[in-house]
């Protein structure tokens, strides 16, 4: 595995590799793995991904500008694949002005994505997009839709976030999703992207390993959780629930996130970063908006799974279908 820390754009610090001796201010995402699990020579042919970490605000043409930085940086380094966060297009102060400044797919940011993607000839997961669905003049509400683009820039798969974050956490103030939100009806079959196949999910649904086993059940490779987390329970349960939920399913776990201060109302954990199947953060980001790469080694997903191989020994007899795969 290999993995990239970059600070902004162009700032490029370090490439890690398993077994280095890493310095005391690099990140620790390159501890040795089990030598029956050891990593080939060739994983510079691996595919490369990129987590793309920003402060998004209500300005929707700023954060435009912000990402796409990011997402041509991620191709001139030769990503195959960019990863944005949750809220990528805006995060505003309330209710209010995200129904205002939210778009239908079809609207003008989504046609700069779908640019954006073709030009820089990668895929996109654009994590959280403020959707006006079809059902938007009888409920007034919209959903919380995560698009993946492909690298001509069509539209492969969408997921509309179906746990929606009502919660009152001390310290970090209330927040109520399902009063601008509805919850999406379904979960999205894993997509085959040239990283591996991906399936798709949306911060707050990273608490739900349901979600999480039904995705892997169905053939995911790599699990995404675009996000926008807390102050408070980022330092608590973000690293803990991303590498939980790649061991339980042995998958990797690519998790951007929204960083610093977005207005006077909120702000976000960041730590963006990627897991390996085997729970070992081989990448994340730097403190501020920039990104992070890592390479994806499926070959070590696959002996992984076959040195322990947890599904095969699940007992629905005795607690139920958990999980259970997709239709």
């Amino acid at each position: 595995m290999l993995g990239f820390i970059t600070r902004p754009p162009h700032r490029f610090l370090s490439l890690l590799c398993p077994g280095l001796r890493i310095p005391r201010l690099s990140v620790p995402c390159a501890q040795p793995r089990p030598r029956a699990m050891a990593i080939s020579s060739s994983s510079c042919k691996l595919p490369l991904v990129a987590v793309c970490q920003v402060t998004s605000t209500p300005d929707k043409q700023q954060n435009f500008k912000t990402c796409a930085e990011l997402v041509r940086e991620a191709a001139r380094l030769g990503a195959c694949l960019a990863f944005l966060p949750e809220a990528f297009d805006f995060i505003a102060r309330d209710p209010a002005e995200t129904l205002r400044l939210s778009e239908p797919l079809g609207g003008r940011l989504l046609e700069e994505y779908t640019r954006l993607a073709r030009e820089c000839g990668l895929w996109l997961s654009l994590g959280g997009f403020h959707e006006r669905g079809q059902d938007w003049e009888q409920t007034q509400k919209i959903y919380n839709c995560h698009v993946l683009l492909n690298s001509k820039g069509a539209v492969v798969a969408t997921y509309r976030k179906t746990h929606l974050c009502d919660v009152e956490i001390p310290g970090q103030g209330p927040m109520c999703e399902s009063n601008s939100t509805m919850p999406g009806p379904s979960l999205e079959s894993p997509v085959s992207t040239p990283a591996g196949k991906v399936g798709l999910a949306v911060c707050y649904d990273m608490r739900f390993p349901e979600l999480s086993l039904a995705l892997a059940q169905a053939g995911a490779e790599i699990l995404t959780y675009p996000s926008a987390f807390g102050s408070v329970t980022g330092p608590a349960h973000w690293e803990v629930l991303l590498r939980a939920r790649a061991i339980e399913t042995q998958c990797y776990v690519v998790a951007a996130a929204q960083c610093g201060r977005h207005h006077e109302k909120r702000a976000s954990y960041g730590h963006s970063m990627v897991v390996d199947p085997w729970g070992t953060v081989v990448a994340r980001c730097s403190e501020g908006p920039g990104l992070c790469l890592a390479r994806i080694d499926l070959s070590y997903l696959r002996q992984l799974r076959q040195h322990l191989p947890v599904f095969q020994h699940r007992r629905p007899d005795l607690y139920g279908n958990l999980g259970h795969p997709l239709s």
